[in-house]
C-alpha cells in the first residue's frame, strides 16, 4: 500500500467536477483507492459526501498490483486540479 497527503487549495474544496475526473483518473488502474479526512474515509465513489473543504488535508491510501503508478497518477492529478 502506497499512500499520500496532499491539502486542498481549491477555494470550492473537493467537490462536484474535480471529483468526477478523479474517479476517471482511478479506474484507469487496477489498484484499490481510499481518502481519509480526521475520522471519515471513503473510496472514491463516497468522496464527495467527506465534504472536505479548501485549507483541508486528506489521506489517499492506494492499495494493488499498479499501486506505484496509480499513486504517482494521483498525486499528480490531485496538485493539478485541486
Amino acid at each position: 500500500m502506497i499512500q499520500f497527503q496532499y491539502t486542498i487549495t481549491d477555494p470550492n474544496g473537493l467537490h462536484a467536477r474535480p471529483a468526477g475526473l478523479l474517479v476517471k483518473e482511478a479506474q484507469k488502474f487496477s489498484s484499490a483507492v481510499k481518502l481519509t479526512r480526521g475520522e471519515k474515509s471513503a473510496d472514491l465513489f463516497a468522496v464527495m459526501g467527506m465534504g472536505v473543504k479548501c485549507g483541508e488535508t486528506v489521506e489517499v491510501s492506494v492499495d494493488g498490483a499498479d499501486e506505484t503508478e496509480a499513486a504517482q497518477a494521483l498525486e499528480q492529478f490531485f496538485r493539478e486540479n485541486f
